[in-house]
């Protein structure tokens, strides 16, 4: 099976880098798939400190990172997955997000799951479209 040669790898100077052997971000002709990102702090590499909110705003401005650097924006976004270490978290990171998507928000599943990378609180990956 031919791998299509619309297949590009995508990141941002502004978003942590890889903590395995995966891409931020893989673009195609109609979608961007962007892998799952923790509230690390993009120098460091380490955790936001600040509970739950503070590591979904860090999430969610790497993801909003890696898609200007592509030239998109949060409102290219069409679905998330959020992953929750524990689901009595689901308000406090509800909040947050919603301050990252003000208007026609995108179709999400929240899932809660047993651990996350680097002792995360919450992890969020996205499907944007390309224009």
């Amino acid at each position: 099976m031919a791998i299509s040669a619309n297949k590009q790898v995508i990141g941002s100077p502004n978003a942590p880098k890889a903590v395995g052997p995966y891409s931020a971000g893989i673009q195609t002709d109609a979608y961007i798939f962007l892998s799952g990102q923790l509230g690390l702090e993009p120098q460091s590499g380490s955790l936001v400190e600040g509970g739950v909110e503070a590591q979904t705003k860090q999430a969610l401005t790497n993801l909003q990172s890696i898609l200007q650097s592509n030239n998109l924006t949060m409102e290219h976004v069409v679905k998330t997955t959020v992953f929750l270490k524990d689901m009595n978290d689901f308000a406090k990171m509800n909040a947050v997000y919603a301050e990252f998507f003000k208007s026609d928000p995108p179709a999400r599943s929240t899932i809660q799951v047993a651990a996350l990378p680097k002792g995360g609180l919450v992890e969020i990956e996205a499907i944007a479209l390309t224009a």
